[in-house]
């Protein structure tokens, strides 16, 4: 479920961005906080077991492992597998800008579509078309600061 901030952000201080960082519900900190907290404890138990537990022989074994293991990690290629994150978050961005409720499209096909030289004809193209334009700002209203910073409350809309 989509959680948005838009409103909030748009009036965080420089001083009170923590307060908003621990509002969110549908952060990253939320998903992750215990993949972290497992982490930060076994590196930790990890640290106080060599350096309070081992032997200096111990110590150089231990090392020796640390060695080997990162000379296998180099294999994986990280920059790779950022070159497929980032070309999943363009493409999620990209889809969301082409799925943007464009009210010129709706016009052509409604000016195509409703027929009519009289007043009434030209009335309904215009009521439909102001109803499709109000339902463009209250969508852009939700998503953009500077929408919502226009039009802050249903009174300013009307």
């Amino acid at each position: 479920m989509t959680v948005t901030y838009s409103s909030k952000v748009a009036n965080a201080t420089f001083f009170g961005f923590h307060r908003l960082l621990l509002k969110w519900k549908g952060s990253i900190y939320k998903l992750l906080y215990r993949e972290f907290i497992v982490f930060a404890t076994l590196y930790t138990a990890i640290s106080v077991l060599y350096r309070f537990f081992l032997t200096g022989s111990q110590k150089r074994f231990f090392e020796k492992l640390s060695i080997y293991c990162d000379k296998y990690a180099e294999q994986i290629p990280v920059t790779f597998v950022l070159g497929f994150y980032v070309t999943l978050v363009v493409n999620r961005w990209w889809n969301q800008f082409v799925n943007l409720p464009w009210p010129d499209r709706l016009m052509f096909l409604i000016s195509s579509c409703v027929q009519g030289t009289d007043e009434y004809g030209r009335l309904l193209r215009r009521t439909l078309m102001r109803y499709v334009n109000l339902t463009s700002l209250l969508i852009f209203r939700s998503v953009s600061t500077a929408v919502y910073k226009r039009f802050p409350t249903m009174d300013h809309v009307v």
